[in-house]
């Protein structure tokens, strides 16, 4: 279990150009999106009623909160580098149900963009962090630590 942990906020080891892509790649994904959420966090939390698709049932609110949830908190994580592989799954999901829930039927177009996220978030899931993020601090620190111990 600790093992999987520490693969988890591994951040890869990698030359310092890919480290330097990673951090462009999780910067302007990271803002980009969260472009997107504030919108639907100012809906989340103004006055006005609560109208938002439901694709999964589990009521209008819910799934505007799960959207925020991972737009923005998943956004800003991922714009740190911290809990980076975990942070972009949730944006992962999200795009998949824009892809193929909310947009199914509106044809290529309207997919192109929550795909083109999808496959970011995906070579983050794979790649991890890089060296210019959090993640890479608590996996030195934790080495650091280990190597002590």
């Amino acid at each position: 279990m600790k093992q999987t942990m520490m693969n988890i906020f591994n951040s890869g080891t990698y030359p310092k150009q890919l480290d330097i892509l990673l951090l462009i790649l999780r910067l302007t994904a990271g803002i980009f999106m969260l472009t997107h959420g504030m919108g639907k966090f100012q809906t989340l939390f103004g006055s006005e009623p609560i109208q938002f698709l439901d694709p999964l049932g589990v009521g209008a609110t819910a799934s505007l909160a799960l959207t925020v949830f991972a737009e923005v908190a998943c956004s800003i994580l991922l714009i740190f580098g911290m809990g980076t592989r975990l942070a972009a799954l949730p944006l992962l999901i999200t795009m998949g149900v824009a892809t193929f829930i909310i947009h199914s039927n509106d044809g290529f177009a309207k997919q192109e963009l929550p795909l083109l996220y999808a496959v970011i978030y995906i070579t983050i899931i794979v790649m991890g962090a890089g060296k210019y993020s959090i993640d890479y601090l608590l996996s030195r620190k934790k080495l650091i630590q280990i190597n002590n111990n």
